[in-house]
């Protein structure tokens, strides 16, 4: 019969042409790159967050609370002091702080803007002190020392953080300083973990700040984080206001 022989033929003839198609090793190695890409972010999220759950556990004693009021108090090295926050000096009037940077006494009557600034220049210290009335953490660097990577961690600590801000400091005597209101704590290193607990327990700690519920915000053109009033590096006249709010009681180490 010829026509079978032929129907056969032409069944062998698919079978070959079946058999001989590629396999789809492009579409299996797309496959296998993506669930290795997968795997990789999911490794990466997941230690990111374990290291995020590490840090939080381990910032945790340093939380405030009604029962453990100044967990700074914890922290090896931080100075305390008691300020009066009432007095306010005019705009270029000179404030003879005895601590440097200052952590407290009279300050301007505009706050520095706190709202996750970092500030390339120095700023007017008067200024600053204001800002950690409202609750803010001021870290100061001393820019002969510290750059590079250990800037940029201190940048990120900071930037776009509310009641944060961050600034060079002239003359600085360690590498880097934290000020919050009648709290200071100098490190010699931009890693060390201290900073991290004095931020936890002073930022926005309301146990330890005058004003309570002050905002960070201020309006530029009562002060412009993008032009801020320079800082004065020689030592206030003796015109300058004293810690006690008295004039005539220049002399102090700090530039304003």
């Amino acid at each position: 019969m010829p026509s079978g022989r032929k129907n056969k033929a032409v069944r062998s003839a698919r079978s070959v042409v079946s058999g001989s198609k590629p396999k789809p090793w492009g579409t299996v190695l797309a496959v296998l790159g993506v669930v290795i890409f997968a795997a990789a972010v999911f490794g990466f999220l997941f230690m990111r967050f374990e290291s995020g759950q590490d840090q939080r556990e381990a910032l945790a004693p340093f939380t405030p609370s009604a029962e453990n009021q100044d967990p700074s108090r914890q922290i090896d090295g931080v100075v305390f002091e008691t300020h009066d926050a009432t007095g306010h000096v005019r705009p270029g009037q000179r404030v003879a702080y005895d601590r440097s940077p200052p952590f407290g006494g009279p300050h301007a009557s505009i706050w520095a803007a706190c709202n996750g600034v970092v500030y390339s220049e120095p700023v007017r210290t008067e200024n600053m002190v204001h800002a950690l009335e409202h609750g803010s953490v001021w870290i100061t660097y001393n820019p002969e020392l510290v750059s590079g990577d250990a800037l940029a961690s201190l940048r990120e600590r900071v930037e776009g953080r509310s009641y944060m801000l961050l600034s060079p400091y002239p003359g600085l005597d360690s590498p880097v300083s934290l000020q919050s209101w009648g709290h200071q704590l100098k490190v010699d290193s931009a890693s060390d973990p201290r900073i991290d607990q004095f931020i936890q327990a002073l930022r926005l700690n309301q146990y330890m700040y005058p004003e309570v519920g002050a905002s960070c915000d201020v309006p530029t053109e009562a002060f412009d984080p993008a032009n801020p009033p320079p800082f004065n590096p020689a030592p206030p006249g003796p015109d300058a206001v004293g810690m006690d709010f008295n004039g005539g009681r220049g002399g102090g180490p700090t530039g304003g």
